[in-house]
């Protein structure tokens, strides 16, 4: 729970743009990989040890805490590299170790490390807590509960007093927003069978997300099918019952994407931000989310439904392979200089044109992702209402850039009007 006694957002992140995009926007903890041994090892850039510190430093000046997932399969190779990043994430001040495996669990305890228990446990009832109340403060439940199994945990931790290592009451998180895999909380066998590419190792090859065909082998009849897309789920969103989440009595709100853009990031954790101030003021209303829903559209998303917490007993397929998003960023250019005084961006074009009254993104490992819109410009130190590839170009900007940071138009797709 985060200090004001409000529920936890916890953010995604894949880099340090996404990291920046968390901290700007109001996360009160975030979650990373570092290396190959984290769930998402191949969709997202991920750390490396040698990051822990600056990842420590920029969240510890916020109070934001660090949490380094390490919930992949393990065999007897890993174990000196998960000593070491242990060693390492604890040197570094990390927060605590996301894990489901006993020999990461184990050792963590045994240097002192807080310990949160990944949903790849599949935890689903009061007895599996209070077994890993022995290890562990924080539980992620299985995503497959509906909030009712939800909430009777919770009242029985409470009931019952189930207390983690800490001393204190055993914590509930539960994810809120992004992906879901049709397997069993993501323990899915496809591309290892397929591509020899482990999902439980953070090596999915997405086979979920492609067309299929089914077809009889004795009869040869082809099974028609509603949706071409039957193994790909659309994205989880709760933000327009986010109140029912709060009732259930959960302590941890987690966001997930750590292989998506830091845009995303930046989106997501603003909503669900405001969302849960608002129900904590007593301003939450379907006005408000409506408007949320609205902007978490315009980044990456398959489609959004409410999972299993509102008690479904089937999935709801994603009708396209892809994003859903009603706007995407398109690469324009790169930071120059930025001059402080007059608050003033110097941009190199690259590609593609920039018009005033086009909106803009930025991103940079400082810079986390930050939206714009281009009122005016100078174009090769004329004003002028466009620029092209080749031109330098420099615009009013409120918030600093840097010359690594990227420069995008974001622009309208194709579901921005369906």
């Amino acid at each position: 729970m985060s200090k004001d006694g409000k529920i936890e957002l916890m953010a995604p992140a894949g880099n340090f743009e996404s990291l920046q995009a968390a901290l700007d926007n109001g996360s009160d903890s975030v979650y990373f990989g570092v290396e190959q041994l984290n769930m998402r090892a191949r969709a997202s850039i991920n750390f490396t040890m040698d990051d822990l510190p600056e990842i420590s430093k920029r969240c510890s000046k916020l109070g934001v805490r660090t949490y380094l997932t390490l919930n992949t399969i393990i065999y007897d190779h890993d174990l000196s590299l998960i000593k070491t990043l242990i060693n390492k994430a604890k040197e570094a001040d990390i927060t605590a170790i996301i894990a489901m495996d006993q020999a990461v669990i184990a050792y963590a305890r045994q240097v002192g490390m807080e310990v949160h228990i990944s949903t790849q446990v599949n935890v689903t009832n009061i007895e599996t807590v209070k077994f890993y109340s022995m290890f562990s403060d924080t539980m992620v439940l299985s995503r497959e509960l509906s909030l009712s199994q939800v909430k009777k945990i919770t009242e029985q931790i409470e009931k019952e007093e189930v207390r983690g290592p800490s001393g204190n009451l055993v914590e509930i998180e539960i994810f809120g927003h992004g992906a879901l895999c049709m397997a069993v909380s993501g323990k899915c066998y496809l591309s290892l069978h397929s591509h020899n590419s482990s999902a439980n190792r953070g090596a999915c090859k997405q086979n979920c997300r492609k067309k299929y065909t089914v077809i009889d082998q004795e009869s040869g009849f082809e099974i028609e099918l509603d949706n071409e897309y039957m193994m790909s789920p659309k994205d989880l969103c709760t933000i327009d019952f986010l109140d029912q989440i709060v009732d259930s009595g959960i302590k941890v709100l987690k966001i997930e994407g750590r292989g998506r853009a830091p845009e995303y990031v930046a989106t997501v954790i603003r909503c669900y931000r405001e969302a849960i101030d608002s129900i904590y003021d007593k301003t939450y209303s379907k006005e408000k989310t409506d408007y949320w829903m609205t902007l978490l559209q315009t980044v990456y998303n398959r489609g959004f439904w409410s999972g299993y917490y509102l008690g479904q007993k089937l999935g709801e397929w994603s009708p396209a392979n892809g994003s859903m998003a009603t706007q995407k960023k398109v690469y324009i250019g790169k930071g120059k200089h930025f001059f402080p005084k007059t608050n003033i961006g110097q941009f190199q074009i690259e590609a593609y044109d920039l018009t005033v009254g086009d909106k803009i993104l930025i991103t940079g490992p400082t810079t986390g992702a930050k939206e714009a819109e281009v009122t005016s410009m100078m174009v090769n130190d004329e004003s002028k209402e466009t620029a092209t590839k080749g031109d330098e170009i420099t615009l009013p900007i409120e918030f600093r850039i840097r010359p690594s940071d990227k420069l995008y138009k974001l622009v309208k797709t194709e579901y921005a009007d369906a």
